[in-house]
């Protein structure tokens, strides 16, 4: 068994590192967790063999259940979301998807809102309305409206925040408050924030989720979701994954594990590079817009400051001449990948209509509020006085 960590309540590093492996029996006394591929796991008896496939004693029988390596990467997060239970997925939008299964029925009613992610978004105004789910889409901003949609029929209250692209704020804690009294589930996509910057279920939320494939990696090299909080409600959605089949694969597990060993060091690094970045940027004359919730100018900056340890090391901002300009600009760059992708140790930009919201049309990206000449920047690790030379090499060509 690996020794456990003596503080009484340990800091986010500790259970970075420490998180899920404590009580992990390893395999030949090795410092780290092993990868194991075994779809199936034997057993000397029948009665063992039963006990352990109802629940009634430790083990694993088959791997699209559980898996030993899988069951660290859940524990981990588990220990940084403070929460009773997790359970993971093969993508993230397995988890979005199996959220949405598990726990809703034709006749029920989603309260979300306009500019969450876009393929949450798609399933929001094409997957769910077959089923005969209602969905309500709010102005993020609005929060009189969410609260007022809520309390008229809500089965789910279902947040993103900060929201991707536009770095949107929510009040989790004021808007769980009220689908709490109304009796609606409230389930946060915490991806843009991470376990480091943001708890949801300290605010009152009952499911939070992340992409997995973004931030808690942070390498860019393994995809999956998870799901965190009460025993009884992670049971469920548990059950609902184990017979849907959206299982994690084991190596993108031990992928997670490794990479979340420096997720509270890489949170600080991009937080810190992040707002010196958004304040450089609100100050260049080609830059006509940026959104960063630790600027003082972000429409909900006091609700981040309340609700937020650090803003994240995520930003969006326009610059003059819209999409022709980024077409010019983002090429140019020499330290970041055009990709669809964020969270991770490079920086990585793009344009909504290539990585957020590719599933939709132009027209719905502007109903959601998002601008065709806008820029994603996921701010990397690297020192933040090349990425601002690169900016502005990059940004002269505006």
């Amino acid at each position: 068994m690996i020794k456990k960590p003596t503080a009484t309540t340990p800091g986010q590093s500790t259970l970075s590192i420490w998180g899920g492996e404590q009580d992990y029996q390893l395999y030949e006394r090795s410092t780290q967790v092993p990868v194991v591929h075994s779809v199936s796991y034997g057993y000397d008896d029948i009665d063992t063999w039963h006990k352990v496939a109802l629940e009634e004693e430790p083990g694993h029988i088959y791997s699209r259940n559980t898996n030993p390596t899988v069951s660290v990467f859940e524990n981990k997060v588990k220990a940084l979301e403070q929460a009773e239970a997790a359970t993971s997925f093969a993508s993230g939008m397995a988890a979005i998807s199996n959220i949405f299964g598990a726990f809703l029925k034709p006749g029920d009613r989603v309260v979300s809102i306009k500019d969450s992610y876009g393929g949450t978004n798609r399933l929001f105004t094409e997957f769910l309305p077959r089923l005969n789910i209602e969905v309500v889409l709010c102005d993020t901003l609005n929060h009189e409206e969410i609260e007022k949609r809520v309390r008229e029929k809500c089965t789910m209250l279902y947040l993103e925040s900060p929201t991707n692209p536009s770095l949107k704020i929510t009040n989790i804690k004021k808007l769980a408050q009220v689908a709490n009294e109304c009796g609606a589930l409230v389930v946060v996509d915490n991806t843009f924030a991470t376990p480091i910057n943001q708890k949801p279920l300290n605010l009152g939320a009952d499911i939070v989720l992340h992409s997995a494939s973004k931030y808690l990696g942070g390498h860019a090299d393994a995809l999956g979701g998870v799901a965190c909080g009460s025993e009884k409600l992670i049971k469920k959605l548990y059950q609902y994954r184990e017979i849907n089949g959206a299982t994690l694969a084991p190596m993108d597990a031990y992928s997670f594990i490794r990479g979340m060993k420096t997720l509270a060091l890489r949170i600080e690094r991009q937080n810190q590079s992040a707002m010196t970045i958004a304040h450089w940027l609100s100050q260049h004359p080609k830059v006509e817009q940026v959104n960063y919730p630790g600027l003082e100018s972000h429409p909900n900056h006091d609700i981040a400051k309340e609700q937020m340890t650090g803003f994240g090391g995520m930003m969006s901002f326009s610059i003059i001449g819209g999409l022709d300009a980024i077409k010019k600009v983002l090429p140019k760059l020499k330290l970041a990948h055009m990709a669809a992708n964020l969270g991770c140790v490079e920086t990585v930009v793009g344009p909504p209509l290539t990585t957020s919201h590719v599933e939709c049309t132009q027209e719905e990206r502007a109903a959601a509020g998002i601008p065709e000449g806008l820029i994603r920047y996921s701010t990397g690790i690297e020192d933040v006085e090349d990425l601002l030379a690169d900016l502005e090499q990059a940004l002269s060509y505006a």
